[in-house]
């Protein structure tokens, strides 16, 4: 098995623990699951946690020369920071839909531009709840937005396994089998 242990520098790790967290609060808001939590009772574990928190830490990863976590950290501070203020705000279904799908192309191109795979996994779940939850407020339907929230919590997941593996050096890799005996590749 193949154990990819990485400490990961104190800011991936720290960044990793402000996503993994408001994407649970964001998340677990939209899926109903507990009992008079909404998403909107997430606002301010966005606006500090997610926004403010994440956004230093990509301008940190900035001064250790880190564009790709810093461009994401960032750019994540900035949509949670954006949320948490416009929260309450009176706009049309469309226009939070809008907002939701411009995010989901930021989270695409976070989750293509590469990286490890516990980071690409966090950014592609992400990607999928923004997407259903922008297309719930265009269709006003609470079932794709509990969809897109239960997204948002495996993502959520994901980013603190992620953080968590690192300060516990757990593995942050999936194995690769190697061709078994008697097997071979062709090409």
């Amino acid at each position: 098995m193949d154990n990819d242990v990485s400490a990961g520098s104190t800011t991936t790790i720290v960044g990793r623990l402000a996503l993994g967290v408001t994407l649970l609060a964001f998340g677990l808001g939209y899926t109903g699951l507990i009992d008079g939590v909404t998403a909107a009772d997430a606002v301010s574990i966005a606006h500090y946690i997610g926004g403010v928190a994440l956004f230093v830490a990509g301008l940190f990863a900035f001064r250790d020369r880190d564009t790709a976590t810093g461009t994401a950290y960032a750019a994540l501070g900035a949509l949670w920071f954006t949320w948490a203020v416009s929260a309450g705000s009176q706009v049309s279904d469309n226009a939070a839909g809008l907002f939701l799908l411009l995010f989901a192309l930021v989270a695409l191109s976070l989750t293509l531009a590469g990286g490890d795979q516990l980071g690409q996994g966090t950014y592609g779940l992400f990607t999928v709840a923004l997407v259903l939850l922008a297309v719930g407020r265009f269709a006003d339907s609470d079932g794709l937005a509990k969809a897109g929230g239960w997204f948002a919590v495996a993502a959520g997941a994901v980013a603190w396994y992620a953080a968590t593996a690192a300060l516990a050096h757990w593995p942050t890799a999936l194995p690769r089998r190697a061709a078994g005996r008697g097997v071979t590749a062709t090409g």
